[in-house]
């Protein structure tokens, strides 16, 4: 699939939950030829040994959020370490999320999202934001985001305010891409929480 029909899956796809599907004007920019990767290609990698080796790359965790996307419906929300600055001009950021994720279809409906950057006596928070099918707010102070209304975590060292700009495909993973409409850090003087090797953890920390 070339990238003119890649953005027409994605434009239905955010059509289909309902998700505004543009962002505002972005100038566009060339792409780079892409193509499938065919079975002979594909190494035998033992999925434990992935996460093994993957795990040793340490992550700033954080909780993406988004405002309530239908009538009688609460605040979305999920923890997640994959997340990553993208660019600059525009502000662009990303996030992956499971396609399995039974919060992310309500993000999309949402069509926005803020991450917050969690800090180092969070990680309860974080767990509390793993789980599924559970009020992950209950009990979680928050303000809305200043232009997604999307909520804003009380104690995180930073949040990104977002509008959906693109959605695209990464294995069992989604790659979502957000234009950045505003941001802060309320507690930038906060270290930051990490995940490591399978843990929390924390600047300092000895890792076993």
């Amino acid at each position: 699939m070339g990238h003119a029909g890649m953005a027409a899956t994605v434009v239905r796809y955010l059509r289909s939950v309902g998700a505004p599907t543009s962002a505002g004007p972005v100038e566009p920019l060339p792409r780079p030829e892409l193509r499938a990767v065919g079975d002979d290609e594909r190494a035998p990698v033992d999925p434990a040994e992935f996460r093994r080796v993957l795990g040793t790359f340490a992550t700033g965790v954080t909780v993406v959020t988004a405002p309530p996307s239908a009538p009688g419906e609460g605040p979305a929300g999920f923890a997640c370490q994959s997340f990553a600055s993208l660019s600059l001009d525009p502000p662009l950021v990303a996030f992956m999320v499971a396609r399995t994720s039974t919060t992310w279809p309500r993000i999309a409906r949402a069509g926005a999202f803020c991450v917050n950057v969690l800090g180092e006596d969070q990680g309860e928070l974080c767990r509390g934001f793993a789980v599924s099918g559970a009020d992950k707010f209950a009990g979680v102070d928050h303000t809305p985001a200043p232009v997604s209304g999307s909520p804003r975590l009380d104690g995180a060292t930073a949040w990104i305010d977002c509008a959906i700009h693109a959605v695209h495909t990464g294995g069992d993973h989604l790659i979502v891409v957000g234009r950045v409409t505003a941001l802060g850090t309320p507690a930038a003087d906060r270290r930051p929480l990490l995940f490591h090797r399978g843990r929390f953890t924390k600047l300092g920390d000895r890792t076993p």
